[in-house]
């Protein structure tokens, strides 16, 4: 009997798109089910009855059905069940604290600002504020972006060098959103060749594409 799939919560261009790649990397079984963002469909009463945040992704292990939510935690959740696929180097390698480092700074600050961007009316009960706070999530997530091009990125082509880790799925990706398909290419020179060789991957390459992401 083949082994039980993941079950993954999500919508093409979206957060799911990394962990997708992390089990493709895997090659783990997977079975997708859609929660498109458009029309807020993560918000529905069904949806938040398994992620009660009403975000995506959303994870569902194999044994006994346990629900795994927020993009780290599901990423992390897939290193420690999958330790030979090495999607970070192992506990006590310093390389894995430098992954972690900017993995955790990115999921935790740039997700904010996504949100704002895309759903600025929600911050203000005055509609006329929705313009300045897109602006504002705009320039804020851009600035975090040149600040892990400018202190995290070496010779490259991966954040760790010549070592892919999970970190890599999370900055390619998130390059992409906030209008970064545009302005990543001409402000993170580094980012940008890293989201291309993450791109190039077997594994990941027709995850990339489907999910709008670009070229490789």
């Amino acid at each position: 009997m083949a082994d039980a799939p993941y079950i993954l919560y999500g919508d093409e261009g979206s957060g799911s798109g990394p962990v997708e790649m992390a089990l493709a990397e895997i090659g783990a079984a997977v079975e997708l089910r859609l929660v498109p963002l458009k029309g807020d469909h993560q918000l529905a009463a069904e949806y938040r009855r398994i992620n009660p945040m009403g975000r995506i992704p959303t994870l569902v292990l194999p044994e006994g059905g346990t629900v795994v939510t927020e993009l780290l935690a599901i990423l992390l959740t897939l290193d420690d069940r999958h330790r030979v696929v090495a999607l970070l180097p192992p506990p006590g390698d310093p390389a894995r604290a430098v992954a972690l480092r900017w993995t955790a700074l990115l999921t935790g600050e740039f997700y904010p600002h996504v949100t704002r961007w895309d759903y600025p009316e929600r911050f203000s009960a005055d509609p006329a504020h929705a313009p300045a706070i897109k602006a504002r999530a705009e320039a804020m997530a851009h600035d975090l972006l040149s600040l892990v091009e400018a202190h995290a990125m070496g010779e490259g082509p991966y954040l760790l060098g010549a070592r892919f880790s999970l970190a890599d799925l999370v900055i390619a990706t998130l390059s992409r959103w906030v209008g970064g398909r545009v302005w990543t290419p001409a402000h993170c020179p580094r980012i940008e060749a890293l989201s291309a060789a993450v791109a190039r991957r077997p594994a990941v390459a027709p995850i990339w594409r489907r999910h709008g992401f670009g070229s490789a």
